[in-house]
Parts: structure tokens; sequence; C-alpha cells
């Protein structure tokens, strides 16, 4: 597990490499929002003896455009540094870990919290705040609900923080799709004589963990002025927020004493808005490209979107099943709309998180829409204002909204010669939150307790 920070290419940093991020009015708190951005995917819970943690050589920021270009309006920005209380022992505690001050945690981290407006002034949040261990087992962090609940630091002005590990709660399953976008209930359904027994869908980052960025702050710390109204169709009401992660410029590793030093500027190495924009849409030769670059630049990725590579993938592996889609050359109105621009008003009735002609991939969020009372894991396109790709929670189904959006599903709503094919409302990976083993919680940072590694040995 020593590996976590070597990473050849820029889209193959887990460190550096954002996975997730949700924004979304708090359901505890509607007049602040709540801001997720995940790092260092796919953990697996018994990754000892050198357990995963943020990078100190990474400037982790999520940042808000309130006016539309795409550019940076307010930041947040964390960066960490790593203790070590006992140089002399390779163990990460020496015994149970029972506070954040506890002596008989090793290799712990703080981090500062800084605000930067867009022109430049930095605000420091919060200095020396601390992260919780990784959830090693019930021996050595014996009460972990307790310790997370340690490092959640109340802010002034009602923010609140928390940087530390969680359980993943994305769900999917990467076994099927990856294997040529195939997905297994509807495999059921339409398919190829490969497939013949009935198959549920696998999710794959069960019993997985993650490392979380969570901020809750005031609605007016984020919108243009400082508003906070109850107009779905100002402008003011919609912010577009992504994350990145950039490194310094220059590395230099010190021959035969095993330490590096960097210099210069930081760099960006990976950014994040939508979730599968950059694995779904974005070609190979061009991610890292495209993780160098702000929104502000979507432009020079817009085709993708407008003619998407999976849209004719479904046509071949699923011949016969979406003739419409199949037949339609247009470039995707719909798509460009929900993942570049937002959603203009009059599209969807009662809705809009439209933020201009500027094309950009961010997540899109109209503060004005308040939580909804009995959520739709599926969101918009299910009646439910309040989801996806209404900002994210942390419990929608973007892996079945993004396909089934894809398939063709929302395009009569810009497009009226066209007619979604039968299947696309049922196209899906066949995951819920029920899925997951760990539950979401109902209040701040929401991400389920992470798994230990003695109740969790092999994933």
């Amino acid at each position: 597990m020593s590996s976590h920070r070597e990473a050849p290419e820029i889209s193959k940093d887990p460190v550096a490499d954002s996975t997730d991020v949700y924004a979304f009015v708090s359901p505890d708190d509607c007049t602040t929002v709540t801001l997720i951005a995940n790092y260092i995917p796919l953990q697996g819970a018994a990754g000892g003896p050198n357990f995963y943690e943020f990078g100190d050589d990474v400037l982790y920021e999520i940042h808000i455009d309130n006016d539309g270009d795409g550019r940076p309006d307010v930041t947040y920005q964390f960066r960490f540094t790593t203790h070590v209380r006992n140089p002399d022992t390779f163990l990460y505690n020496t015994g149970a870990i029972l506070s954040l001050d506890d002596p008989h945690w090793n290799r712990h981290q703080t981090y500062t919290l800084t605000r930067v407006d867009a022109g430049g002034r930095a605000t420091v949040l919060g200095r020396d705040l601390a992260c919780p261990p990784c959830n090693i087992g019930p021996l050595s962090t014996p009460d972990y609900p307790k310790l997370a609940q340690e490092a959640v630091h109340s802010l002034e002005k009602g923010r609140r923080v928390y940087a530390g590990q969680r359980a993943e709660g994305f769900y999917v399953d990467l076994g099927s799709i990856f294997d040529l976008g195939t997905l297994r209930p509807f495999q059921q359904l339409h398919l190829q004589p490969a497939f013949t027994q009935p198959a549920s869908g696998v999710n794959t980052t069960k019993e997985l963990n993650v490392h979380s960025l969570a901020l809750q702050v005031p609605i007016t710390d984020l919108t243009r002025g400082g508003w906070n109204g109850g107009d779905i169709n100002d402008p003011r009401a919609t912010i577009g927020v992504w994350t990145s992660a950039s490194r310094r410029k220059a590395r230099v590793l010190e021959p035969g004493r095993g330490t590096d030093t960097e210099a210069g500027p930081f760099v960006q190495v990976s950014r994040l808005g939508n979730p599968l924009f950059n694995e779904v849409l974005v070609p190979m030769g061009r991610k890292d490209e495209w993780n160098s670059l702000p929104p502000a630049d979507d432009k020079k990725f817009a085709t993708y979107v407008a003619h998407p590579e999976l849209a004719s993938l479904l046509n071949v592996l699923y011949p016969g099943v979406f003739p419409n889609l199949a037949a339609y050359a247009k470039p995707r109105a719909d798509l460009l709309a929900i993942l570049l621009t937002g959603i203009p008003a009059g599209v969807v009735p009662g809705f809009q998180n439209f933020t201009g002609t500027t094309e950009a991939d961010m997540l899109r969020l109209n503060i004005a829409v308040p939580p909804t009372a009995k959520p739709n894991i599926q969101g918009l396109v299910a009646g439910d204002p309040a989801g996806f790709p209404n900002g994210r929670r942390v419990f929608d189904d973007v892996v079945t909204i993004e396909l089934r959006a894809i398939a063709g599903l929302v395009l009569n709503l810009v497009d009226s010669s066209f007619s979604p094919d039968g299947a696309t409302s049922v196209i899906t990976d066949g995951l819920t939150p029920s899925d997951l083993k760990n539950p979401y919680l109902d209040q701040f940072p929401y991400l389920g307790v992470p798994y230990d590694g003695y109740h969790n040995p092999s994933s």
C-alpha cells in the first residue's frame, strides 16, 4: 500500500483524482448547501500498514461559479499536513485510538481550510483541523462514529467541515458497464445468446471506502451578491460546482534519501463536475488535457457531448432495441443542456438551472429548490426537482439517470420530432441504495461510516 502517491499520468492519480462531486441544499438545514468531493477511490478497508491519506503535496479545491462564465467566483482550498509521533515504529497506531489526539495514533493529519473569492482575496476559515483516522477495526478504532463526529468541525457563520475517510456511497456495476457497456438486468429483456441467465446488478463499490472533503456553508456564501431568495427563475438562484486538484510544477527526487523537493506554481492535474463526464464522454487521448483545463474551456469537448460514443455503442450491443436513437443524427441538444449549460426555463415546467451560453461541465444547483420530503433516486426525470441533474445528492442513481438520458429519454423535450424508444425508460444497471452495506447518514457529512478492515478483509 506504499504507492498511494505514485501516478505516471494525470488521469490516473488516486490521491489527486476526484471521483465524485455532490452539491445539494442541506436537508437538515435548508439555509445551507452541502458540498462533497471524494478522492482516493476503491479503497479496500484492510489497507494497512500504510493506511490511505490525503496528499500533503496536493492542493485540493472546491469551486463555485455564480455568474455563468465557467470560472470560479468562490473557491474552498484544503491543504494537508501529515504528522508522525514516533518515527521508529512501522505501526499506524500502537493501541486503541479513542480520540483525535490519542497518543496511540502514530500517523495523523491536520489541514487548513481557506476561502478565496473571485478577486483573489483569501480568508482562512480554519487551521490545524484534525482528520479522523481510517477505520481499522474493533481493537484499533472501537468507536469510529465518535471519532468521525469529533472530526466534524464547526466554524464561523454556521459553516461545518469534515475531511477524512467515508464509506463509498456511489453504487455502480463497474464490472458490467465496462464490459462493453453490458447491463446485467437489461440483458434479461434484450439480449444476445451469450447471456441466457437472469442477472441482478452487482455493486462493485460495496464495502469500499473513499476520502471525502465535505463542507456545509450558508447559501449566501455561494451565490452572486449573497442572494438567498425563493424565486426558482431568478438567474442568481443557480450556481455551478466542480472540484480540482493541483500539484507543484516541478518535483525533484533526492537519490539515496527517499525524499523529494517540490517547487514552482501549482498546476491543475484533475477536475470533476458532472458524474461520469470524464470517464464516459471524454476520449482517452484527451483526458489529461481535459483534466488540466477549467470548465470555461469545455467548448473544446462539446462535440463528445453532442455525439456521445456510448449512444452508438448501445445500438451495437442491443441491435434493434433502440431504432429511433440509431436513426437520430442531429447534435444532442438535450445532453448539451443537461451537462454543459443547464436546463433553460420552460423545458421542464417549474424548473430551471440554466447558467448561460458558456458550455462548461459543472454540477448546476438551483438553491431555490428546497429538499424533497420524499426524494426519488431518479431525480428530476422522475419529478423530483431537488435531485440530479439539479446538483447531486449522495443517494441519486446517477448511473441510471445518465444511461437513460444518453439513450434519449428526455430528448423529446427539446426536439419534438424524436420519440424515445420503449426500452429507454427501463435501461439500468440494476442498483439502488439498498445495495450498500453501510447506509447514508441523515445529517452532515451524509456519507456512511467507512468499512473497517477487520470485518471486511477481502474488499
